[in-house]
């Protein structure tokens, strides 16, 4: 799979995660955070065991396939994932939805960062594509004066987790079959998820028939495609730049709300759309310089 290609199964699952912001909200209105990611991200791992079954039986299936391989990645991404989730959850109790996701996504910048301890190089393109991308995030989600809070703090500290998540994924991801990775971090995430859930909030039968919709929408799609897409996409992308697409998860939340919820977009959200729009496409011109130069010395060794 070309690089091209790994890019934009990130895109579109960055596009399912931002419409799957509508149905959170919707969702949120009949059943706690923690229930909502428990039956979500259950339903999720549910969803892959007929693919999984399904590549299990042919013939050609990679060392990979085996079970034991990928469950203790899956675990400790479950665990980073859980974590991520729920401080993202509880700060927001605390602070705007804007700031929340403003913050959430300086996963952009910390991504780079954290993988220069871990000896990963980034390109000058790459650090400019992440300010132009973090100055687009403020324009669009932050639309009061800006201040530290205590839920602000929470996703800050769910940031670090959501950059770790992905250089975990980035780590894993060629080392063991994606779609068993993917069942467990998601049986992992939801079940802790569920436990909460039955020790902190009240879960009705009248208020999962009102969330049903966002829930087999957060399911099915947020969990069950979109991560799936994420752990192939990073096998070909690197993380600085897998933040950076995956970013444009608040932009198609932005659309969402729009054509689904009536929330209209001013000057300021436009700019920073189009801001984070020119920081992903910085990257995209960056990987097919990266490509073209490759094959030009391949064809030079070629010819020699």
């Amino acid at each position: 799979m070309s690089a091209m290609k790994s890019n934009l199964l990130l895109l579109f699952a960055a596009a399912i995660w931002g419409f799957a912001f509508v149905a959170q909200r919707v969702g949120m209105e009949h059943v706690g955070p923690f229930t909502f990611n428990g039956i979500r991200f259950v339903l999720g791992s549910l969803s892959l065991l007929p693919l999984i079954f399904y590549f299990q039986k042919k013939p050609q299936a990679s060392p990979k396939m085996n079970v034991t391989g990928a469950l203790l990645p899956g675990f400790l991404a479950g665990l980073i994932l859980f974590t991520a989730a729920s401080l993202q959850q509880i700060g927001l109790i605390y602070t705007t939805a804007g700031k929340a996701a403003f913050v959430t996504c300086l996963y952009i910048v910390l991504v780079p960062i954290l993988g220069i301890f871990l000896q990963q190089r980034v390109s000058k393109a790459t650090w400019l594509s992440a300010v132009l991308a973090v100055v687009g995030l403020y324009l669009l989600c932050v639309k009061e004066s800006f201040f530290i809070s205590y839920g602000d703090l929470l996703q800050l500290i769910g940031a670090l987790f959501w950059s770790v998540h992905i250089l975990l994924i980035d780590h894993f991801a060629d080392r063991v079959d994606v779609l068993k990775l993917s069942f467990f971090q998601f049986v992992t995430c939801g079940l802790l998820s569920m436990g909460t859930a039955f020790g902190l909030e009240t879960i009705t039968l009248a208020g999962l028939r009102g969330a049903l919709i966002p829930i087999l929408y957060g399911g099915f799609c947020s969990v069950g495609i979109a991560y799936t897409l994420q752990v192939v996409g990073q096998k070909h992308s690197p993380p600085a730049q897998a933040a950076i697409i995956l970013s444009m998860e608040t932009v198609f939340a932005t659309i969402g709300g729009f054509l689904l919820l009536d929330e209209w977009l001013g000057f300021q959200e436009l700019v920073g759309c189009a801001l984070m729009l020119a920081g992903m496409l910085l990257t995209q011109l960056q990987g097919v310089q990266s490509v073209d130069r490759v094959e030009m010395a391949e064809e030079a060794n070629g010819k020699g």
